[in-house]
């Protein structure tokens, strides 16, 4: 692999994750506004805004701050992006595992909502991340 592919294939999975993070605060921050405006008593959407706002901004911030230090990689720094990819693959799955736990677990035992919703921002987050790191592991791996 040229490093100028594997460069122009990391600037588009930051940008796949910046409008994914950019869409988390705005969803987020709607649901939120909807809520408060119309005095509606939901913890399941308050807690599902709260966790899209939280993800939101902190995958802003990975986001640009991994932008800033975009550089042609040797092969030495492909491999570790390669193994740093792997890793959060498996981080991503573990947190699709604790999103549906948190939900399924808050509905069996005590039919309680807002864990509900707030593992299922969690799981919603963890799919996209998955997708996102998935379709740059495709890449990096050839």
């Amino acid at each position: 692999m040229w490093a100028d592919t594997l460069l122009h294939a990391e600037q588009r999975h930051l940008i796949g994750l910046l409008f994914w993070a950019a869409g988390s605060l705005i969803g987020g921050t709607t649901v939120g506004t909807f809520i408060l405006l119309r005095r509606v008593p939901s913890p399941l959407l308050r807690h599902f805004a709260l966790q899209l706002v939280a993800w939101g901004a902190a995958e802003m911030i990975v986001g640009t701050l991994s932008w800033r230090s975009l550089a042609l990689r040797d092969v030495a720094r492909a491999t570790r992006l390669e193994r740093m990819l792997w890793l959060n693959l498996g981080i991503e799955a573990g947190l699709l595992a604790t999103g549906v736990t948190l939900a399924l677990t808050a509905w069996v035992s005590a039919r309680r909502l807002a864990p509900i919703g707030a593992g299922i921002a969690i799981v919603l987050h963890a799919l996209a991340l998955l997708v996102l790191d998935l379709q740059l592991v495709a890449v990096v791996s050839r």
